[in-house]
């Protein structure tokens, strides 16, 4: 008996890099799968259908059930057709990992609005409409369901040249804590991860070429979370988020210090400056 049998999951951006070894490790462990990709490049442009197909097929080489979509999560459409993949091959949907992604790096003084919209198209809005129909149709199945998106600790922590995707990727962080909020009633889960691993959208940096850190940064590293995530074992989880990489998982907080209160009148700018010690403390 696998983890996840009887389970449909669907994965975004599942044909290559981290979305494969997602969906590779949720067939294994029993679900069938919907691999969605578009077949584009790392900046997002072009379409084909190899990336999804081939994934599909290493499936079902080893036995699994899957089947591809080529929509665009970055629309509306495009996140009901994913769904209808799902239900039309299966006839449900309990797993969403939201994993879909591009790069158009620069520095802010450089970065033109196409290279802003795109990013927040691909990685915030298409959150948005993938998870709106999938999260609808597990509140009213009445089975409830997990859904799995993916931050960055570009948006989490920060990072040169990625305004574009750091902001996207925090504003992932903060829709999957409200979602929580708003699907425990209806038995649906939502985490986040934010994942580090060596793949095309990473093939840039000075490491990439070392075989030890290929193998320590293999997006293998990841989809065991993704799974357990997926899972029963994680019923009780929701509304966190994990870094994951490298044989290293921990969860990503936002935390407030206990801070300095002024317990009359209004705080002026040199007792703030006299107390940021202790405020930021």
């Amino acid at each position: 008996m696998g983890l996840l049998d009887g389970k449909v999951a669907v994965v975004t951006g599942a044909g290559g890099g981290i979305g494969r070894e997602h969906a590779l490790a949720l067939s294994g462990a029993g679900a069938a799968v919907v691999v969605n990709d578009l077949g584009g490049s790392r900046d997002g442009t072009g379409t084909g259908q190899n990336m999804a197909d081939s994934v599909v097929e290493e499936i079902r080489a080893a036995g699994g059930t899957a089947v591809a979509n080529y929509d665009n999560v970055a629309t509306v459409a495009g996140g009901q057709g994913i769904l209808k993949s799902a239900l039309d091959a299966f006839g449900q949907a309990d797993v969403l990992v939201n994993n879909a992604g591009i790069l158009r790096d620069k520095t802010f003084a450089k970065m033109e609005e196409p290279e802003w919209d795109a990013v927040v198209a691909v990685h915030l809005k298409g959150t948005y409409c993938v998870t709106r129909p999938i999260f609808l149709h597990m509140r009213e199945s009445g089975r409830g369901g997990s859904i799995i998106n993916t931050s960055s600790t570009s948006g989490l922590e920060g990072n040169f040249g990625q305004t574009n995707y750091g902001a996207a990727k925090a504003g992932i962080a903060g829709f999957t804590r409200c979602l929580a909020i708003e699907g425990q009633k209806y038995g649906v889960r939502v985490n986040a991860i934010a994942p580090v691993a060596l793949t095309r959208m990473t093939e840039d940096l000075p490491l990439a070429k070392n075989e030890a850190f290929q193998e320590r940064m293999s997006p293998k590293h990841i989809a065991p979370l993704i799974v357990y995530l997926a899972s029963d074992l994680a019923k009780d989880v929701t509304k966190k988020i994990f870094f994951v990489g490298g044989g290293q998982i921990s969860e990503m907080r936002m935390v407030r210090t206990p801070g300095v209160t002024k317990k009359e009148g209004l705080w002026t700018p040199d007792e703030i400056a006299g107390q940021i010690g202790e405020i930021l403390a």
